[in-house]
């Protein structure tokens, strides 16, 4: 299976979430890579992996979450899907801060790819 692009290169200023997307095939296990591409100092980025069966009810805690996020680069981790619910659909939703001088509007470049793990 090819990668799936759960946020293409996006640029964010404030909190959001990714329109869900219906995966089909064995996504079981795979793999979540968050690529922070451009930043300004003094803000943070919180992103999670989100599950439904039906793509309006999302379950209630996230499938996977990375670390807060300070800096440009790329991040992956490893995660399965649960074997009890039968997760049909997908989305990321992020939260952002900005502190400090200048504008308190966040900036955030970012993309998030999911892989599967044979």
């Amino acid at each position: 299976m090819a990668p799936l692009f759960l946020l293409p290169e996006t640029v964010v200023h404030s909190n959001g979430a990714a329109p869900a997307i219906e995966i089909e095939g064995d996504w079981r296990t795979a793999q979540l890579t968050l690529g922070i591409t451009s930043i300004v100092e003094q803000e943070s980025l919180d992103l999670v992996l989100e599950g439904s069966t039906d793509g309006v009810t999302w379950m209630a805690a996230p499938l996977a979450a990375f670390p807060q996020k300070f800096y440009v680069g790329t991040t992956a981790l490893l995660f399965e899907l649960p074997a009890e619910l039968p997760v049909r659909f997908l989305r990321v939703r992020w939260t952002v801060n900005r502190w400090g001088r200048g504008s308190l509007e966040p900036h955030f470049g970012l993309y998030v790819v999911l892989e599967p793990i044979a």
